[in-house]
């Protein structure tokens, strides 16, 4: 892992990639955490032929173990081709094993503005935000790499946070605001814990990430308006609100795995 870089990855060919320190988890100082991961695949995924009039509408990601930082490759296929619709995967091959797998649906894009209607609601600005949220509680790169602030009614269970990074995905080449603000969603499982990691002897891990966008994010900040839920049986659930400087953009749900340290 690049202890000291300008980005979250190194490219090293068309397919092969490697992980810097911005990238390092909060669970084991020796994995990727899954939001920038999620950001280079999207990156991959949004390239792979590429067709004008189509665009990524949902990722599924599906966590599948560890995620090991350090030398990677992301095989990208065809699963379902079409005019008007078509599906794409990516999958991230690490230490000789499938880590992720992601699978993106791409729909044909047309004005409909006639019958536009979004029921979320915008969440407050930037500058409603107060002072840089204090993420000590999480350890590892990727954590130290963003900054946060919170919402005034910002709490437990119920977060309202704007994101950034200064760190691109990768520097040696343009990379969309999709991917980019691709690359922080799975902050969400972060920003507004029941409890604190580790705290009562829990960890909470998300096992997936789903992310469904009705409108392409644009701009600097990512906007999370999240709630979470822990089931009796340890299962619980992190349900977000996406935004962007312009108002809600699509949401994000992360399926967790409750477990006793």
């Amino acid at each position: 892992m690049t202890p000291t870089a300008q980005s979250y990855y190194v490219r090293h060919d068309d397919t092969h990639f490697e992980s810097t320190i911005h990238a390092q988890g909060a669970w084991n100082p020796h994995e990727q955490h899954m939001a920038p991961v999620a950001g280079i695949m999207a990156h991959v995924l949004e390239a792979f032929e590429a067709r004008p009039g189509l665009r990524i509408a949902r990722i599924s990601y599906e966590i599948l173990g560890l995620i090991p930082d350090g030398e990677f490759e992301i095989v990208t296929s065809m699963v379902r081709p079409g005019r008007t619709i078509e599906l794409v995967q990516a999958e991230l091959v690490a230490g000789g094993r499938i880590a992720v797998r992601a699978t993106a649906w791409r729909l044909q894009t047309s004005d409909t503005t006639d019958v536009l209607g979004i029921v979320d609601q915008r969440m407050p600005s930037l500058k409603h935000a107060g002072a840089p949220v204090n993420l000590a509680q999480w350890p590892g790169g990727y954590i130290q790499s963003i900054e946060a602030r919170a919402l005034p009614d910002h709490a437990a269970g119920s977060g309202r946070v704007w994101l950034r990074t200064p760190y691109p995905l990768l520097t040696t080449e343009p990379v969309s605001d999709f991917a980019r603000l691709t690359g922080l969603v799975d902050t969400s499982n972060g920003i507004a814990t029941r409890v604190k990691p580790g705290e009562g002897g829990y960890a909470f891990p998300n096992v997936d990430l789903q992310v469904h966008l009705y409108r392409v994010p644009a701009g600097e900040w990512l906007g999370l308006e999240n709630s979470v839920n822990f089931g009796a049986d340890g299962v619980g659930l992190t349900s977000t609100v996406l935004h962007d400087v312009d108002g809600p953009l699509g949401r994000a749900e992360q399926i967790l795995t409750l477990r006793k340290l």
